[in-house]
């Protein structure tokens, strides 16, 4: 999180570019939500309890705008005026037509996120990290900011928002700032192309069948806690999760906010799940394993008392999770 004295020394444009790529991230998230049958206000207050504050427009303005010392007030800057939406800059379907298997366009004005904005900004304490995330977007060809908002979303950190490299799932083998499972980490090892693959083929890791030798699992798993590895390892499998998607005939936009949604979705379902997620829902039996493991058995049962159903549980949090998280107007200039 960018500090409020860092953020009160922008210039009066930079401070209205800002808060108009917030209020777009915010637009996004009521679409995304509706174009999926959510209710907009199932998860309004699950962020209530969250250690960490949420980041929102209201909480990007009261850092804007801190109260001014009393022997130095004067009249704010004045902000300037908001572009009238136009439409998205695509075509769409007209109303009602949307299939239940296209994700919704991530802004519905003319401005949108740059496709392949040059470089990562709004990184506050994981600045570090800046040149691995960059290098790593331009080699899959991600957006960086989607990469960013991903790595952010999956990373444990603290409410100073330090991503820490060496968390770990306790209800899962998930670890890393990717959090990928076991199993997920060694089939990108072995998959031809991927930045861990050549790291597996250099150090002698694959055997002649091109699988993971069992002697050298320890030491590829072990990569999960280096920022650089799992960084590449989340570009790779976010590029894999979007051709997976398309190929599956999802419809997604070209907009950032929707390719880092769609990516998002097959990081943390998996491309199998999230198809399903995404054309006609998990089977109940199926959310209550992903949702119990997500949030531990005792909150994923007061969530599916409340709901009635295992599956409209985990669609409530998971989406609720994305429109909180997967910001990627937060990381872009």
């Amino acid at each position: 999180m960018i500090a409020a004295t860092d953020l009160t020394r922008l210039a009066p444009a930079e401070k209205a570019a800002l808060i108009y790529a917030q209020a777009q991230s915010d637009v996004s998230a009521r679409l995304w939500r509706a174009a999926l049958g959510s209710d907009d206000n199932a998860e309004r207050n699950s962020s209530a309890s969250s250690q960490c504050p949420e980041f929102n427009l209201d909480s990007l303005l009261s850092l804007l705008m801190p109260k001014a010392d009393s022997s130095t007030a004067s009249v704010p800057e004045p902000v300037v005026a908001r572009p009238t939406p136009n439409g998205p800059t695509s075509t769409a379907p007209s109303p009602g037509a949307v299939p239940p298997a296209a994700l919704p366009p991530g802004e519905p004005t003319v401005a949108m996120v740059p496709l392949h904005a040059s470089a990562v900004t709004g990184l506050g304490p994981n600045a570090r990290y800046r040149a691995t995330l960059d290098a790593a977007a331009a080699r899959t060809g991600i957006p960086v900011a989607a990469l960013t908002a991903i790595v952010d979303a999956e990373a444990g950190k603290n409410c100073d928002g330090v991503w820490n490299t060496t968390s770990r799932n306790p209800r899962s083998s998930a670890a890393g700032l990717g959090q990928f499972l076991g199993g997920t980490w060694q089939g990108e090892a072995e998959r031809a192309g991927t930045w861990l693959h050549d790291v597996a083929t250099k150090q002698g890791w694959l055997g002649n069948d091109g699988r993971v030798l069992p002697a050298a699992r320890s030491s590829l798993l072990a990569l999960r806690y280096d920022a650089t590895a799992s960084i590449n390892a989340t570009a790779d499998y976010a590029l894999r999760s979007v051709a997976q998607l398309k190929r599956a005939g999802i419809t997604i936009g070209n907009d950032v906010v929707t390719v880092a949604r769609a990516a998002y979705l097959g990081h943390h379902l998996g491309t199998g799940d999230a198809i399903r997620f995404l054309k006609g829902g998990l089977d109940p039996s199926r959310a209550k394993v992903l949702l119990d493991a997500q949030i531990g058995t005792a909150s994923a049962n007061q969530r599916i008392a409340q709901s009635g159903d295992a599956a409209a549980a985990h669609r409530s949090w998971l989406l609720g999770f994305i429109d909180r998280h997967i910001t990627p107007a937060r990381f872009s200039a």
